[in-house]
């Protein structure tokens, strides 16, 4: 094929793997000869003769629930049809660890930059007792694995580790041998919980916490601690209601908190919460800001379309699944390399349900 196009066997290479790296009219060159003559790269092939696979992969948190669902079964013929049902009231599904409102937005980041590194992305989803088979199986077929942390065990990271390089995603900064990828959770949230506790100057406030064990919870906890001892108070002078990240469960921990007071303010570790906690309001007649100020973390677009729309701290989701990856190809670069941990910002949105100060 190269032959065809009149260029070497690496332009080609080029062309298929990281095509914005050739000039226009090579590229064109070369685009034509392979639709002419139907060329798909072997990956075996290229695996062969680079000991690379080409592909890199992102592991996310996956949900057991899968397994429930009805199997519809493969035999037989494909019958359509419709159902009505009234949905009114029905709980609102989604929301937890594994949101697509979050990871889809990472993914889309990881995608874009594994792309524009020349390297095919392997998306798995897993968790519970078959983790440890799906990371060895995806880890046998990659260059490279990016994990959002607390997926799997530190453990069986450390044992992947030794074949090919591993960068966690999304949590707190470790001397550890991974490299690190997250964001400024615990500045994002002192700012915030400031501008609600100084600001606005409120002191009857509740905050809505994460799972215990998600890294992103701690740091945004540790801010709010923060905000707390800058404003002058003590951390058992706030409640705090334990969520799990999901718009569902917010809203029921919140309509048992309305059932015997309504509190000026309710600081949210994410918007999923945040978004539960505004259908408890609204459930129970109450105003936001008017009667209760409410502020989430994450910045997903739902955000800006709630009623009102949430107050929030915005962090980069697309930037994160880039810089994921970028570490990924830094690491095999540079392999000896002593881990490093980055950090990206955030940035805080002040919108209808918690407005600035007037």
């Amino acid at each position: 094929m190269a032959a065809a196009a009149g260029v070497s066997i690496a332009t080609v290479s080029r062309v298929l793997r990281t095509p914005d790296a050739v000039r226009e009219t090579t590229r064109g060159k070369v685009l034509a000869v392979v639709a002419d003559l139907g060329y798909v790269p072997s990956g075996n092939a290229r695996a062969l003769a680079g000991r690379r696979t080409g592909v890199l992969g992102l592991l996310f948190p996956g949900h057991d629930a899968i397994d429930a669902d009805p199997d519809p079964g493969s035999a037989g013929p494909v019958v359509g049809g419709v159902t009505v049902r009234d949905d009114r009231g029905a709980p609102v599904a989604g929301g937890g660890p594994g949101s697509p409102f979050y990871f889809d937005e990472v993914l889309r980041g990881a995608e874009i930059e594994a792309w524009r590194q020349g390297f095919a992305l392997l998306v798995a989803a897993g968790r519970g007792p078959s983790v440890e088979v799906l990371l060895n199986d995806v880890a046998g077929r990659v260059d490279g694995l990016a994990v959002v942390a607390r997926t799997v065990p530190a453990e069986l990271l450390t044992r992947v580790n030794r074949r090919v390089p591993v960068v966690v995603l999304a949590d707190t900064v470790h001397r550890d041998e991974f490299d690190h990828v997250g964001v400024d959770n615990a500045e994002g949230m002192r700012v915030l919980a400031g501008h609600v506790l100084q600001t606005l100057g409120v002191r009857d406030v509740v905050y809505v916490a994460g799972p215990s064990d998600s890294p992103d919870e701690h740091e945004r906890f540790e801010g709010f601690r923060a905000a707390l001892a800058a404003a002058g108070l003590p951390r058992r002078a706030v409640p705090v209601l334990r969520g799990d990240f999901s718009r569902g469960r917010a809203a029921e921990l919140m309509a048992e908190l309305l059932a015997e007071r309504v509190p000026r303010a309710v600081v949210c570790a994410n918007d999923q919460t945040a978004l539960g906690v505004l259908d408890a309001t609204r459930a129970r007649g109450l105003s936001v800001p008017g009667d209760v100020l409410v502020t989430g973390f994450d910045g997903i677009e739902a955000t800006r379309f709630s009623d009102p729309p949430l107050t929030t701290v915005a962090q980069p989701m697309v930037q994160l699944g880039r810089a994921a990856v970028r570490s990924v190809v830094d690491r095999l670069s540079g392999p000896q390399t002593p881990p490093r941990s980055v950090r990206l910002p955030v940035e805080v949105l002040l919108r209808e349900s918690c407005p600035p100060a007037r």
